[in-house]
């Protein structure tokens, strides 16, 4: 196997990485959509990653863009710009924003010194006059004349930035005009910063999306069928449910904010229960309250769909920042031998055909699924190529009216029986939480539970679930495995070491439960080495492939808490290191 060398990697994708930063209701996050919205409108592609601090709102934020000529499905390795509105607690943001000596730091003049952690890279710094620019025009606001000098510096033309604004403007006309002049102005003053990396010269192109993970997902649900949704607010899953709102009530849907989680997952069984493809969105600590109703839905056999946005545990934990910390919770968190379907979707984009596939799944198995997202994919902004629309809708199996011989759990060779929906005349049933027979009546009888344990396992395990369960890419000795939000800076990365000679294999599991050791033996056909990468702390994603699926060679797992997000560099790294290690003899590997 040809392992290469990281001396000379392939650079990094070309266009602009930039920080805009401030205090709560400094407005980085308004001026960051707009800037992601008139490089859209100007035909880049591009990402914007929200953070903040522990106080959710209020406190320090910061929107990170990077803009590019290529899809960006994760942050860069550093940025090239940080503006700075004030300097209030933005330095807690200094692991997350890493500059270097070519990076440029943009403050606001009236704001005092730049802190300490970011002039130790080696940054340029330029003071600005951004809020007395913004006095002297009337009605205008700081963060348009930081639009103004971020989108000069990211090379947008002026009429993309113009129009990004009218798009978003619910004020009059004359505060309107006011802040395009605020944009101008501080247009003209990036002209005497310098220059720094921008995009190339760009196209405007038709049918691109501007999304986050959080609306994508909302509207795979609804592609997929579903028209009911109970939730309870929570962070940083709260944005889906306010997209569903207004968009289920066009297509004839009714969404209800619960008073809690548990009211949520009761809710959805019972509307689906009724007939109608039921959803709830929540994050960790709203699925542990969950637990008991997802129970209730495996034993009654009840198609539900739970989008699970996680963020940093246990506990309330980091509630505004991304972590892949759910999964072990996900795939075996609930009492007794409660098979269940896990989904994760492999982007923002994926959001959309992830979700809407789960819908299939739970109707057609007439399971709960649980689809995994996070905050990274949930609450992000991408410009995005429009996601095709996979045609996949949920259909049960429904009983027909006064079927002969009804029995609701009947035990069949795949595990699917028909499924009596309320007022359907002949298919009346019980349907609860209670062991029961095949007609449904409850039984405490050591045959009737192992009948319902054998048909609620098998009729996931005999699924065809299709290509759709992992994307696998590439060839070579060694296969790194994924999922999730890690997936998109592990393309970026093993683009690069495949430039500089490196044999890769990249399988992105979108399935994650029931495990399909089949499917992943023949993906790993010819593979000698393993490499395992997830966002958590104790290897979750590394210790359940260990348990279920025989991984050729000495597997290796690569995995770190959040809130930091993966860099492509970093992961460019430990993949060349596994390669590196493929041919050493076993104690020379363990050593290394």
């Amino acid at each position: 196997m040809t392992t290469g060398s990281m001396d000379n990697p392939a650079p990094a994708r070309a266009g602009l990485s930039i920080a805009l930063a401030g205090s709560g209701g400094s407005g980085v996050m308004t001026a960051g959509t707009l800037l992601l919205a008139a490089a859209a409108k100007a035909g880049a592609y591009g990402l914007m990653v929200r953070t903040s601090g522990p106080q959710i709102r209020g406190g320090e934020a910061a929107a990170l863009v990077r803009l590019s000529a290529t899809p960006a499905e994760s942050l860069d390795d550093g940025f090239d710009v940080l503006l700075a509105l004030d300097w209030q607690n933005v330095q807690r943001f200094a692991d997350e924003i890493p500059l270097s000596a070519a990076s440029l730091i943009v403050g606001e003049a009236a704001e005092g010194e730049v802190p300490a952690a970011f002039l130790a890279t080696g940054a340029r710094h330029v003071a600005l006059p951004m809020k007395a620019t913004a006095k002297g025009i009337a009605g205008s606001w700081t963060n348009m004349v930081a639009l103004g000098v971020a989108g000069a510096l990211a090379g947008l033309p002026r009429e993309a930035l113009a129009a990004a604004l009218r798009e978003s403007w619910k004020r009059d006309e004359k505060s309107y005009e006011a802040n395009l002049a605020a944009i101008d102005a501080g247009m003209a003053a990036a002209g005497k910063l310098g220059a720094v990396p921008s995009l190339p010269a760009l196209e405007p192109k038709a049918g691109r999306w501007l999304i986050s993970g959080n609306e994508a997902a909302g509207f795979g649900a609804i592609r997929g069928g579903v028209r009911f949704v109970a939730a309870y607010p929570i962070t940083p899953a709260t944005e889906l449910l306010e997209w569903m709102a207004p968009a289920l009530a066009k297509v004839g849907g009714t969404l209800l904010q619960a008073e809690d989680e548990l009211a949520s997952i009761n809710m959805i069984v019972g509307a689906s229960y009724a007939g109608v493809p039921s959803l709830t969105a929540t994050a960790g600590p709203g699925l542990a309250l969950m637990t008991e109703g997802i129970g209730l839905a495996v034993s009654a056999e009840v198609p539900v769909v739970v989008v699970d946005v996680m963020r940093g545990g246990p506990s309330t934990g980091i509630p505004a920042k991304s972590e892949q910390s759910d999964l072990s919770f996900a795939v075996s968190g609930l009492h007794g031998d409660a098979p269940r379907v896990v989904v994760a979707p492999t982007s923002i984009t994926d959001c959309v055909a992830a979700t809407q596939w789960s819908v299939h799944l739970a109707e057609a198995l007439q399971s709960p699924v649980i689809v995994l997202s996070d905050q990274f994919m949930g609450q992000s902004r991408a410009i995005v190529d429009r996601p095709a629309d996979s045609g996949v809708v949920g259909r049960r199996l429904v009983a027909e009216p006064n079927a002969p011989d009804f029995k609701r759990y009947r035990d069949t060779p795949s595990g699917i029986s028909p499924m009596g929906i309320p007022g359907v005349p002949g298919t009346a049933y019980t349907a609860d939480g209670l062991e029961k027979n095949e007609l449904g009546t409850p039984s405490s009888g050591a045959r009737d539970h192992r009948v319902q344990l054998d048909k609620r396992a098998r009729k996931l395990a005999k699924f065809d679930y299709g290509a759709a369960w992992a994307d696998v890419d590439g060839e070579g000795e060694l296969a790194v495995i994924a999922f999730g939000s890690s997936v998109g800076p592990l393309r970026e990365a093993i683009a690069r070491v495949r430039a500089s000679g490196v044999k890769v294999k990249l399988v992105a599991m979108r399935l994650l439960a029931p495990a399909l050791p089949e499917k992943l033996d023949e993906a790993l056909e010819g593979v000698r080495q393993v490499l395992v990468v997830e966002q958590n702390h104790g290897a979750q994603f590394y210790r359940y492939l260990r348990a279920w699926f025989d991984l050729p060679g000495r597997p290796e797992s690569f995995h770190r808490p959040g809130p930091l997000p993966f860099r492509p560099a970093e992961l460019a790294e430990a993949i060349v290191a596994a390669a590196g290690r493929i041919s050493q003899p076993r104690h020379e590997a363990i050593a290394s």
